[in-house]
């Protein structure tokens, strides 16, 4: 089986020195990668995301990440990015990495995602230069999404994101601010590529099960959402590919695991 742990909105800082550490401290006997869904830093500061830096260096797994709108809040994403990948992270944005494990290989394609909504209440690539551009924007991180994922041949293919593909995973926020949490944009992406499981975060007070209109199974795993140090998400192996098999939340080391539930 291949084991996939992910957690999303970290919001490290200097002050949160340590914490991180410690709650993944078991990770690596737990899952075969971990993926966090944007949001590792409070407001995008260098020294936040060194902080990071110190907490993931000492895992043996490969730690993959994507930029959330904290992370590009002081406008050097960029070095965020830069200070984490001189520690070994996948930081992606329209690309994807490929690691393979004792049970298949695993394809990873990353981007930020962006707002725009929801089928029946989005936004238009109309009027005003600042509104077409923000349009714009989600397209182009929807576009980048399917060819990332389009460009992996492996066993297993995961989309992640920060910013939200479909309505479900939103459910718990106000809904006036859907249209600042996701777009349906990035699950139509998912559903011409294919996938078998789409991580993201950002909302924290949503809800963590949801699919896109193709059937590929979304989960929000902000840490405020799973109440847990980070979920795991399992695949096995099936006569034409593979589908996710088991998802149960794993967490720090003074708290008690979820059992495992079947995904259908």
């Amino acid at each position: 089986m291949i084991r996939v742990a992910a957690v999303g909105d970290l919001h490290v800082g200097p002050d949160s020195a340590g914490a991180l550490g410690e709650q993944l401290s078991a990770v690596s006997d737990k899952a075969d990668v971990l993926l966090i869904a944007g949001d590792l830093t409070k407001s995008g500061e260098p020294e936040e995301a060194e902080a990071l830096a110190r907490e993931l260096m000492g895992l043996s797994i490969r730690v993959v990440a994507v930029l959330g709108n904290h992370d590009h809040h002081a406008d050097r994403p960029q070095e965020i990015a830069g200070l984490l990948r001189e520690v070994g992270v996948a930081v992606l944005e329209g690309d994807a990495v490929r690691i393979d494990t004792p049970s298949g290989s695993l394809g990873v394609a990353g981007v930020k995602g962006f707002g725009g909504g929801f089928a029946g209440a989005s936004g238009a690539e109309f009027g005003e230069p600042e509104m077409k551009a923000f349009i714009r924007h989600t397209k182009g991180r929807a576009e980048a999404l399917e060819g990332a994922l389009a460009s992996l041949e492996t066993d297993v293919r995961i989309a992640l994101l920060h910013y939200a593909p479909v309505r479900d995973t939103l459910l718990g926020e106000p809904p006036e601010i859907f249209p600042f949490l996701g777009s349906y944009l990035l699950a139509e992406a998912v559903d011409r590529s294919g996938a078998d499981l789409v991580i993201h975060g950002h909302a924290h007070r949503g809800t963590e099960h949801g699919v896109t209109p193709g059937g590929v199974n979304v989960r929000n795993v902000a840490q405020t959402v799973i109440h847990q140090a980070y979920a795991i998400y399992g695949f096995e192996a099936t006569a034409g590919r593979r589908e996710p098999a088991t998802a149960g939340a794993q967490g720090s080391h003074d708290a008690a695991p979820s059992a495992p539930t079947s995904e259908h």
